[in-house]
């Protein structure tokens, strides 16, 4: 099992994927800061041999607080993940009926694509495209907590 992780200041897109299936058990957008306990229990119920980190936003930050992970760690480009994740998102959840008629941009308001952006690290690091496992929802999966008022990143 591998985990791909966009790196970002408040939040961070994960996914667990088994690079023999092409496939991916786990999605999820949370908080950075429940990242190390996150990949931490992770580790404990799954075989992970790799960490994939984009090299952008925290990539160092996120990297140090996963030193207790003693197998690969590699920093692997992201560049233009966020804008190719929104055309990912339509791939993984294509638009069907009378929805076709609107925009697509519409449908993808509000919606956390930190996961997607991982999957895309995963996949430019692996060089082909995965399938979700049928019991993901990536569109909704989000771990989040309610943080003081004094901090910027204020999720619920």
């Amino acid at each position: 099992m591998l985990i791909s992780i966009d790196p970002g200041k408040c939040k961070c897109g994960l996914v667990l994927a088994e690079i023999s299936e092409k496939k991916v058990y786990k999605a999820i957008t949370l908080e950075s800061e429940l990242l190390e306990d996150y990949v931490r229990n992770l580790n404990t119920v799954e075989d992970v041999s790799k960490i994939i980190i984009g090299n952008g936003t925290t990539s160092g930050d996120i990297r140090k607080k996963l030193n207790f992970f003693k197998k690969e760690i590699i920093t692997f480009e992201e560049k233009n993940t966020t804008y190719r994740a929104k055309n990912r998102y339509f791939e993984l959840f294509p638009i069907r009926g009378l929805k076709t008629l609107l925009p697509r941009e519409i449908f993808i308001i509000n919606k956390n694509l930190d996961a997607v952006s991982a999957l895309i690290i995963l996949e430019d690091y692996c060089n082909f495209k995965f399938t979700l496992s049928e019991h993901i929802d990536i569109k909704t999966d989000r771990k989040s907590t309610r943080l003081n008022s004094s901090h910027r990143c204020i999720s619920y």
